[in-house]
């Protein structure tokens, strides 16, 4: 066995497992609560329609069967939503897996991958596991991705540049303009890989949409996923939309039967509930507003946010913040693993859920400041 231990790449070697935090069972267990309140993993409140929920129960008598390997009917209504071929469309376990899988494919050891600092945790994960370099760009002084300081970052062994917007966890976003000026100065030699989980939930007019350039540029990748809007996060599926030609080199590599047969169809029938997906959508803009004038009156700092999170400076230290919340049955993220000691993401709730987070941080700030 050591010999195999030994054997393991350096890069796998260096990067610590990624940590999900507690669970509400294993919360209200250990605390002994009855109340519990989850706003750390950017669910969405509402779960998913209630017509997904019963599409799911309909198809539960078949999960004897194989799912459908190329996912023939959810490629075909995405195909029709964004009028592009299926050939362009490709479907993962969670975009996690796409992204695994897309390392594997594009990269060597020692070719790099430009990113945000801080950004999703999964790539570096991603990238280091298979060899490669992710070079981490601080993001500029509204916690935005800074483009140029990415652009001059790009050497020789760049394969690839991870623009996560709206962002995780900052939920800022660049502009329509910006990431199109950024596409015309980069090299089709690199892929630019723009993650859109939280699409679906940025208000803003200026936003990058990015469907109508994918035959302008063969290097432009678009990642999203059903796991936050759609509430499908237990399903595990998302999507990636690029040049077919990628697409098919993806396909050669992933597992027969990499999305489940409820998954598929509950992506289906979710995809139609464009009614849920507005209460959805209405009900994050209404609490987001909610958050931010709390916020205001407690005299704290926060960052304005295009997704379904928002993150809180408490000037206190935040895994300190992260411990009293839990103990209290309020669940979050610390800003500590993003390099934001003091901050806080927040998922934004239900209001019931979210009064009685703001109750709970308001005695714990009190409690500071006696």
């Amino acid at each position: 066995m050591k010999k195999i231990i030994e054997s393991i790449a350096n890069g796998v070697k260096e990067i610590n497992r990624y940590q999900a935090g507690k669970s509400i069972e294993e919360v209200r267990e250990e605390y002994g609560l009855e109340k519990i309140v989850k706003l750390a993993s950017n669910e969405n409140p509402l779960g998913p329609a209630i017509q997904v929920i019963d599409t799911i129960q309909s198809e539960a008598k078949n999960i004897s069967l194989y799912p459908d390997s190329d996912s023939r009917e959810l490629k075909s209504a995405l195909a029709e939503k964004y009028q592009l071929d299926q050939e362009k469309i490709f479907l993962g376990n969670g975009s996690d897996e796409i992204l695994d899988l897309l390392m594997t494919l594009i990269l060597k050891s020692g070719d790099e991958v430009i990113q945000g600092d801080p950004s999703f945790i999964k790539y570096e994960l991603s990238i280091k596991s298979r060899g490669g370099n992710n070079i981490k760009v601080p993001l500029d002084e509204n916690y935005r991705h800074d483009l140029k300081a990415m652009e001059s970052k790009i050497t020789d062994q760049t394969k690839a540049i991870l623009i996560c917007n709206p962002n995780n966890p900052t939920g800022t976003m660049l502009e329509k303009e910006e990431i199109e000026s950024f596409l015309e100065r980069i090299s089709d030699e690199i892929l630019v890989i723009v993650d859109q989980a939280y699409h679906e939930y940025i208000t803003a007019e200026d936003h990058f949409d990015g469907v109508e350039l994918l035959d302008k540029h063969s290097n432009l990748m678009l990642m999203r996923t059903f796991s936050k809007v759609y509430g499908l996060a237990g399903m595990r599926i998302g999507y990636a939309l690029a040049d077919s030609e990628l697409i098919d080199y993806l396909n050669r590599i992933r597992g027969p039967f990499n999305v489940n047969r409820l998954a598929q169809k509950a992506a289906v029938t979710a995809l139609k509930s464009e009614s849920h997906l507005e209460i959805c959508q209405n009900l994050n803009e209404k609490e987001k507003n909610f958050l931010y004038q709390k916020f205001e009156e407690l005299g704290l700092d926060y960052i304005k946010t295009e997704a379904n999170f928002v993150m809180v400076n408490t000037e206190m230290p935040a895994e300190e913040v992260f411990e009293k919340l839990q103990q209290e049955g309020v669940i979050i993220r610390a800003g500590k693993q993003f390099g934001m000691d003091t901050w806080i993401r927040v998922t934004i709730g239900t209001r019931a859920d979210n009064e009685y987070f703001i109750r709970k941080l308001k005695a714990l700030l009190l409690e500071g400041t006696e």
